[in-house]
């Protein structure tokens, strides 16, 4: 059995989802990249890159009609449980992080500005930090 065969086997068995044109990312942020119910945003309010299957909390810092700017916050692990599905953070804006640019797509999506409509995207109202230790 080849190499790549046994890696989407894993993937499913981890939960991970085929969404077409190779592209297969984690369930739980296929589900959070979600369009319906995110709020319009707003300075300085928390929003959430999600990745492949991590996750990283980010303020938003300036807002330019369907396109907003982020930057990554400081996120601060307040648990002890290690490597570890398991995880807490506090956050802290970090003025001095580089500032990455989103946009609305039809769909209602916010994504990274130059990626496919399948590229990195945004989960607008709530902070959450993620490390999948696993990869």
């Amino acid at each position: 059995m080849s190499q790549a065969i046994l890696n989407k086997q894993t993937m499913r068995q981890r939960g991970f989802v085929n969404f077409g044109a190779g592209l297969e990312a984690s369930l739980t942020n296929y589900l959070l990249s979600g369009t319906k119910g995110q709020p319009q945003p707003v300075v300085r309010m928390g929003a959430t890159i999600l990745m492949y299957t991590d996750r990283h909390a980010v303020t938003i810092v300036e807002v330019k009609g369907k396109r907003i700017a982020v930057q990554q916050d400081r996120a601060i692990r307040t648990d002890d449980n290690g490597m570890s599905e398991c995880q807490s953070y506090r956050f802290e804006a970090d003025p001095q992080a580089p500032v990455t640019w989103y946009s609305l797509r039809k769909t209602g999506a916010w994504v990274r500005c130059g990626d496919s409509f399948n590229g990195q995207r945004l989960r607008i109202g709530e902070r959450n930090e993620y490390h999948d230790y696993s990869f």
